[in-house]
């Protein structure tokens, strides 16, 4: 028995082949076996320093906190970044004083 790649969409383990095309039951998705695999997306900080989950990130500007009068102020270290795809945020992270929080690559720099 060949082993099949997991899906490159949801990193099932559990794909199988349907002719040409390799299938995820749990997602739906269909690739070719000889399609290339995409690289997963890269994040970047304000000075263009690639970013990974665990980071140390530090805020350029001060940004303000939707929906309450805090302000997140310039200099803020945030430790243990987590990169994400959800919304149009790409980091969620919990900064002291402040509580958890999805911040933008475009206003950090990698610390």
């Amino acid at each position: 028995m060949s082993q099949l790649p997991a899906c490159p969409k949801c990193e099932s383990p559990y794909a199988y082949e349907d002719g040409a095309m390799l299938v995820c039951p749990e997602c739906g998705h269909e690739w070719s076996a000889n399609e290339p695999v995409e690289a997963g997306k890269v994040y970047r900080d304000a000075n263009g320093n690639e970013l990974q989950d665990g980071d140390t990130v530090t805020v350029i500007k001060d940004l303000k906190v939707k929906g309450s009068s805090l302000v997140v102020k310039v200099g803020t270290k945030v430790k243990n970044i987590r990169l994400t795809d959800e919304g149009d945020h790409d980091i969620d992270c919990k900064i002291d004083g402040i509580g958890p929080m999805k911040l933008k690559t475009e206003f950090v720099k990698k610390a």
